[in-house]
């Protein structure tokens, strides 16, 4: 798939490219298209939007960008939405890590990112925002979902790729926090990681 992807020169908050590591992530999923299937999705550091257009494009997901509290984020992964034929835009949510979540009831059963961990600072942030959003879950209807097996991964699950190289001290700060606030982590290949809360 051909995509056209607007990024920024410079912007102060490290949102302006396209990373390496979305392609690979972006090839991870199509392998693994059964397990999006039906899933509610919101992307936290969606940076230039492409990962969620491409899941869009792909599976027709129904999926909600978030970033910064900034507004040309915000307009840069809608003007790549329009150029990409999705219109209206995706839906994005403005929200810093750590900060109170916009939504306060949220209902997505899947959390996606590619590439996040570059600011060793912000891993209690990242993991507060995350333990709201997985622990806030609930099924709509009192429907049942699946408890996750081999053949998927739970419900709600945080998936993550990870591709940019930082040290080991710092990769395992972010998985041991993580495990600390009653997360679990299971590594999936390909530098690929599900989180997901410990079960009960």
């Amino acid at each position: 798939m051909e995509l056209l992807i607007r990024e920024f020169s410079f912007h102060q908050l490290n949102a302006n490219l396209l990373w390496p590591g979305t392609f690979q992530f972006a090839e991870w999923l199509i392998q693994h298209r059964s397990w999006m299937e039906g899933r509610r999705c919101i992307e936290l550091g969606s940076g230039t939007g492409a990962l969620a257009i491409f899941l869009r494009r792909s599976f027709n997901l129904d999926i909600t960008t978030s970033d910064y509290n900034d507004q040309e984020i915000e307009d840069n992964i809608a003007h790549n939405c329009l150029a990409n034929g999705i219109t209206p835009a995706l839906p994005h949510i403005k929200h810093s890590w750590g900060d109170t979540f916009p939504a306060a009831d949220p209902d997505w059963d899947l959390v996606i990112a590619s590439d996040i961990l570059l600011y060793v600072k912000q891993y209690p942030n990242l993991i507060k925002s995350l333990c709201f959003l997985l622990n806030s879950y609930k099924p709509k209807d009192n429907k049942a979902v699946p408890l996750g097996n081999e053949q998927g991964f739970p419900w709600p699950a945080f998936l993550m790729s990870w591709r940019r190289r930082i040290g080991k001290e710092d990769e395992s700060l972010f998985f041991s926090g993580c495990e600390n606030a009653g997360l679990e982590v299971k590594h999936l290949g390909s530098r690929v990681y599900c989180i997901s809360p410990k079960a009960k």
